[in-house]
């Protein structure tokens, strides 16, 4: 609209912005139905295609051993899928919700089964009523009374909990007085919270794909299908995200933090593509701080320099990490908010000598001969790293001290001793590309000198990508993008969880259960390190 054919009128502009407002509304919800509507015809074709499969395999039998794991790829493919249509269900409904007059998405979805009949039954009895909410008269008498059930789980027991809520009907107004309907965790969902972080955390912290999960529920005799489980866990990763973006602005506002990634396969169309997850990871304790430690997971499709360039535009401190060249233009000197100071691991370096020092190796036959000045950087190096365990918690002043005394002379030597061997090395000797590793980012190295907040190690990362990289044996890739990323907020959750000394499997579920009447104004309190400060009633 051009700026002449607005009205002058100041209440006839109000009227135009709430209308404007409410179209924007509505295209958004639009918007996101659409997104929700796409993602479950995608997983329409999935089970289509995984159901042609299996018939085919019926009817002419195994072509292959390849075939059978191509059908355990189908199988994973639909189960992100699945998941991915129940989180954008739930963000449509979200959204039509917040808009006013827009006709609200639904997705067809089968008749749930009822629960097991053999599962014993515990009668939870919400109090009723003690006078009639309509004149205020206790002269009630019992109507009926109505029963919810819920599926949760105990270790190793399963039963089902009947929420019975009585009726009371006055005899004074003859009005009917009823308990409100109990709290569930998602949308008319069945399963408790206990339920939902049992298979959260053997999904995302001991890596069991969804359908071994099932499997294993049907053994114990209850029968929960690979698309209900999905829909929980859609609907669970967009209940939990806000706990994620606290993590991440936690995490992002340290002095220091460890960076570092690892491949997860992606599956694609008839293949699997390499992507990333990385990770970042604050942990003040080794030099006395005193805020909890946390890590944050991304993923991302490939290993571009746009990535961590991404994840910590807004940091400004010192970043702990390997010699990937993607981190060089965060050390720029013209970057904005400001160049990061960075810290590189010893370790690395250290592995790379003991890679050609390993007397174990040699013996095995790997290494035609053990390299002498491997042996003698591994001895240098590790002279340095008893003084590191000595000062581990201790404050940075102090931490500097000790390594201006006995750490700096240690360096110096190694540097000066590592510079006259390699002047006397080929190029192309395998300790001489060892030695260039140092070399040539030797101010990174010795950066800890001067700096007690800086680690001798990038260890942090490289324990918090531990579990994924022993989970790919299990779940072999992602199923998708979306799959990828939701991974990556569970993945933060948990580990965070673990590096508090915190069991990941009962926090998500005291969190599950409190999560929904839980002030948005005080969200921080559901967090792991406060979360073990103050008494929790687990859901179980």
């Amino acid at each position: 609209m051009v700026p002449s054919a607005l009205p002058d009128d100041i209440e006839a502009l109000k009227r135009l912005v709430v209308a404007r407002e409410a179209d924007l509304a509505r295209a958004q919800a639009d918007l996101v139905r659409s997104r929700a509507r796409e993602t479950s015809a995608e997983a329409v074709i999935a089970h289509l295609r995984l159901a042609i499969e299996k018939m085919r395999r019926a009817l002419y039998g195994q072509r292959s051993e390849r075939g059978t794991r191509l059908l355990e790829q189908m199988e994973l493919e639909l189960e992100d899928w699945e998941t991915t249509v129940a989180e954008d269900g739930l963000l449509a409904e979200t959204a039509a919700g917040d808009a006013t007059s827009v006709r609200p998405f639904t997705r067809r979805k089968p008749v749930r089964k009822p629960l097991p009949e053999h599962l014993p039954r515990e009668r939870i009895v919400v109090a009723g009523p003690t006078s009639c909410s309509c004149c205020g008269s206790t002269r009630l008498a019992k109507l009926g009374e109505d029963v919810t059930e819920t599926l949760e789980v105990v270790p190793r027991h399963w039963k089902v909990l009947q929420y019975v809520r009585e009726k009371f009907t006055c005899r004074a107004c003859e009005g009917i007085s009823q308990a409100p309907a109990p709290f569930h965790v998602l949308p008319r969902g069945f399963a408790g919270p206990s339920l939902l972080a049992m298979v959260l955390f053997e999904k995302y912290g001991q890596h069991q794909p969804l359908t071994r999960q099932a499997e294993r529920y049907a053994r114990e005799g209850v029968d929960l299908s690979l698309s209900t489980l999905a829909d929980q866990v859609g609907g669970c990763a967009t209940l939990l995200r806000p706990l994620y973006e606290l993590i991440r602005a936690h995490v992002l506002a340290a002095e220091r933090v460890h960076g570092d990634d690892t491949t997860v396969p992606v599956l694609a169309k008839g293949k699997t593509l390499t992507g990333r997850a990385w990770v970042y990871v604050r942990d003040d304790r080794p030099f006395g701080g005193p805020d909890p430690p946390a890590a944050v997971f991304y993923y991302s499709r490939d290993r571009s320099a746009a990535h961590p360039e991404h994840h910590l535009s807004s940091y400004a401190g010192i970043l702990q990490a390997d010699a990937y060249a993607g981190f060089n233009r965060l050390y720029a000197l013209d970057r904005q908010p400001g160049p990061l100071i960075e810290a590189a691991c010893w370790a690395h370096a250290r592995r790379k000598f003991f890679v050609l020092a390993d007397i174990a190796a040699k013996a095995r036959g790997k290494l035609p001969v053990i390299a002498p000045l491997a042996l003698e950087a591994v001895r240098q190096m590790d002279a340095i790293f008893a003084i590191e365990r000595e000062i581990n918690g201790l404050t940075p002043s102090e931490r500097v001290a000790v390594r201006r005394e006995r750490s700096a002379p240690l360096v110096r030597d190694l540097e000066h001793w590592m510079r006259s061997e390699r002047a006397r090395l080929s190029r192309h000797a395998e300790v001489a590309k060892t030695m260039d590793y140092m070399l040539k980012r030797w101010s990174a190295f010795a950066g800890f000198l001067a700096d007690g907040r800086i680690c001798l190690t990038n260890n942090a990362a490289e324990r918090a990508l531990r579990g994924i990289a022993l989970g790919r044996k299990a779940w072999l890739f992602a199923g998708s993008d979306r799959g990828g990323e939701r991974a990556a907020l569970m993945y933060t959750l948990i580990q965070t969880a673990r590096l508090n000394d915190v069991d990941p499997q009962a926090w998500l579920a005291d969190v599950l259960a409190r999560v929904n009447g839980h002030s948005i104004r005080d969200l921080d309190r559901l967090l792991p390190w406060h979360w073990t400060r103050t008494p929790a009633t687990l859901a179980a």
